[in-house]
């Protein structure tokens, strides 16, 4: 069998360690065992075993002793235990040819040794030390790469594992506010190799890395740690004006946000500086001007251009005050020029 090593018996490796040339020596006298040499003695030769990383299946031939009412399993792992053998499962049937040790270490050698028990707890002989080794663990996944400038989100994408006893993905990401790695995502496809976190801030770095899982969830290394930036915020549109000299009218106009993906600009305006704006218009990348109608003279308003790119990001903005002015009077005549002094000095006062 696959990585299976043979020695004719555990007492011999104890004896290297202890002294002692009984293996049932070695347990604690309180779970010592009754044997009774006259009971048959499980075939060595018949055992045979199939190592998987976590896992050892066994198979034997039954014992024909009618007083045999099931079988002891006996086990220690030689680089930690080799002194001391433990009772791991206690069959109930004499006619039992198979079980399955869990629970292991992966690429660990284990010993084992098998007994057969009657009624009242007495039980034959071990069989020689059975040695057996579990198979390594998976390998890590060999690829991973973090796809950066996405609108609120990180694109994850990986090299589907080759080993078919891969059975999920596990996605870690690493927090910064614990300082440690959490579980983002489990992928229950071995060959799906893409996910998208999404939610994330704008303009912000992420770390990532991935784990392989076996059907017996025995993991993998991680992968090396990958990182991720979603998208920044366009650039808002710069020198925006807005007039205040205009008869019932405000014009606005700016300059182009340095953005490249912008695609529209969307006029916000308010009575007040600081909340209660709203969409009243929106134009297209290569429009730098728009006038706002006002049904009164002397009607002020603020507003903000705001920049909007191919994803739908919105640029910050600050806003701006523009006001109308009413031309019913020359505006070379006396009233006009009173009016207008009239609008620069609530300009003056609002500006303060």
């Amino acid at each position: 069998m696959t990585n299976l090593m043979k020695t004719t018996s555990l007492a011999t490796l104890i004896l290297l360690f202890s002294g002692c040339t009984n293996v049932m020596d070695t347990l604690n006298p309180a779970s010592a065992p009754k044997v009774d040499n006259s009971i048959e003695v499980v075939n060595y030769s018949s055992i045979k075993s199939i190592p998987d990383m976590a896992n050892i299946g066994f198979e034997w031939e039954k014992v024909s002793d009618p007083r045999v009412i099931g079988y002891n399993f006996y086990r220690t792992e030689l680089s930690k235990d080799a002194n001391e053998l433990k009772l791991v499962k206690v069959l109930d049937s004499k006619y039992a040819t198979h079980y399955v040790d869990k629970g292991l270490e992966p690429k660990t050698k284990y010993a084992y040794q098998i007994s057969s028990i009657t009624q009242g707890g007495v039980e034959s002989r071990t069989t020689d030390a059975y040695i057996v080794e579990t198979l390594p663990r998976i390998v890590p996944v060999d690829f991973m790469q973090a796809i950066s400038n996405l609108p609120h989100s990180v694109k994850l994408i990986w090299r589907p594992h080759p080993d078919k006893r891969v059975g999920y993905y596990r996605i870690e990401k690493y927090n910064t506010l614990l300082n440690e790695w959490i579980l983002l995502k489990t992928i229950n496809e071995r060959l799906q190799a893409e996910y998208v976190d999404t939610g994330l801030d704008n303009n912000t770095s992420y770390k990532y890395r991935i784990k392989a899982f076996s059907f017996d969830d025995v993991e993998s290394a991680p992968t090396k740690v990958v990182v991720g930036k979603t998208k920044a915020l366009p650039a808002a549109p710069t020198n925006v004006r807005a007039s205040n000299n205009e008869p019932k009218r405000i014009v606005l106009s700016w300059n182009a946000s340095p953005t490249a993906d912008v695609v529209k600009y969307e006029i916000h305006r308010s009575g007040f500086s600081a909340f209660g704006y709203s969409k009243i218009k929106e134009v297209n990348a290569n429009t730098f001007e728009y006038t706002d109608t006002t049904e009164n003279s002397s009607k002020s308003y603020y507003y903000k251009i705001i920049a909007v790119d191919k994803d739908g990001l919105e640029s910050d903005s600050n806003s701006v005050q523009g006001m109308s002015f009413n031309n019913i009077f020359n505006t070379n005549s006396n009233f006009a020029k009173l009016e207008q002094n009239m609008v620069d000095s609530k300009l003056q006062k609002i500006k303060l």
